[in-house]
């Protein structure tokens, strides 16, 4: 799943600032004999033998100490929110988005005044209020995922367009737009338009719950029920459908477009696929942006003694200006970079599409992010479930099924 891989990619960067840290000012102080140490606390088991390694390689360069620190299991924030509290907290934190990072606020650095933040791509930087409090990973991102030798973006620029361009494909027997059954890709990520075109999508949420505001009253969501009748009336369902069948139908020329994001990439290569790929806005409204955001952060603990918080903050900018550094991110962990001071010359065509629109700040955010726990597989995928499976089900209405589940995700 897309989560999953989102946090490998933290945690590959994760490996890299334990094998590395503070290689700037650390090795100038290790040199006069201070003892000093660095702590990293990230979210995956996986790479823990990758990342023991990296940081023993890093104090044998440099003399400085790194422990890393593991999770037991899948709750990381409730381990960092424990330690933070006990005062055994981490140098250096990965925190998801800024809802995360204001339940530690007290406990993150501000650090808009480092030079080298200047370099984050536009509107990826983890804030909380004015502050930037945290340096992101990398960037994924997603839209309508398509066969260049079937599909032009000129063909799918608004509602009328994307319906036609459905209605001839099926017409030529061809599935026009493949989803999947796993409720992320079923509706997570698809619903994310809706909430990304809206002024502030988290005061628009805050509205959702408090009752001010419905979907079934906002523009946005209401032209979204129309794309969903279209998908509906002129593709297979996609109920059943797994991930690897929606981008392996993809893959064979049987789909002309896919909702998916750059992380198909991997599945594409496993299969012989003989034509070029792109990657277009999803057209609600007339879009014309990627939806791009950043899996987590990398963030520097503000209780620490100044002489760490330091520390903490050159490896960071080491980490995203130093050849070797930058060089690591791209060549040795795969990463789509979150900062326009890096090349990435050898990405493949989904995530180049998405590095450039990271770039050029011609994005819409991951709105998907700031939803209520668990309101994606509990409460939206079944109504959209229900949609798919009952044709009576108009678009007006399975977006007042979507505000329904809203509330009961925030009850």
């Amino acid at each position: 799943m897309v989560f999953n891989k989102k946090f490998m990619t933290g945690v590959a960067f994760a490996t890299l600032m334990t094998g590395l840290a503070a290689c700037s000012g650390g090795e100038e102080e290790a040199k006069e004999g201070g003892s000093e140490k660095i702590t990293i606390f990230q979210t995956k088991v996986e790479i823990s033998d990758q990342l023991e390694a990296a940081a023993e390689t890093y104090t044998e360069e440099t003399g400085v100490e790194v422990e890393v620190i593991g999770t037991t299991g899948d709750d990381y924030f409730q381990q960092l929110q424990i330690r933070l509290n006990n005062g055994t907290g981490p140098s250096i934190m990965s925190l998801q988005n800024s809802t995360v990072a204001k339940r530690v606020e007290s406990y993150v650095y501000d650090l808009s005044g480092e030079e080298f933040v200047k370099d984050i791509a536009p509107n990826m930087a983890l804030m909380v209020d004015d502050k930037l409090v945290g340096i992101p990973y990398g960037v994924e991102g997603f839209g309508l995922v398509y066969n260049k030798d079937l599909v032009n973006p000129e063909d799918i620029q608004d509602y009328e367009s994307f319906n036609s361009t459905l209605e001839k494909f099926k017409s030529e027997d061809i599935n026009g737009l493949g989803l999947s059954s796993e409720a992320y890709f079923l509706i997570g990520h698809i619903s994310n338009y809706p909430f990304s075109l809206q002024e502030d999508p988290e005061a628009f949420m805050d509205s959702l719950t408090s009752g001010e505001a419905t979907m079934a009253e906002t523009e946005e969501f209401l032209e979204f029920g129309k794309f969903m009748e279209s998908i509906r009336a002129n593709t297979p369902s996609p109920l059943g459908v797994s991930y690897d069948q929606q981008v392996g139908d993809f893959a064979a020329g049987k789909t002309a477009m896919i909702h998916q994001g750059n992380w198909a990439s991997s599945l594409l290569n496993d299969f012989d696929v003989d034509f070029e790929v792109g990657m277009a806005p999803f057209p609600l409204e007339g879009n014309d942006k990627l939806a791009v955001g950043v899996g987590s952060n990398w963030a520097v603990n503000s209780e620490k003694e100044q002489e760490e918080i330091d520390a903490a903050i050159d490896f960071l900018e080491w980490l995203h200006t130093s050849e070797t550094g930058k060089q690591i991110i791209v060549e040795e962990f795969g990463f789509i970079p979150a900062m326009t001071n890096i090349e990435a010359n050898d990405l493949d065509p989904l995530s180049t599409a998405v590095f450039e629109a990271s770039n050029n700040g011609e994005t819409i955010p991951w709105s998907h992010n700031y939803y209520p726990a668990n309101l994606v597989p509990n409460d939206f995928a079944p109504a959209t479930e229900e949609f798919f499976a009952n044709e009576k089900v108009t678009g007006d209405e399975f977006i007042s099924n979507l505000d329904a589940a809203w509330q009961n995700a925030t009850k």
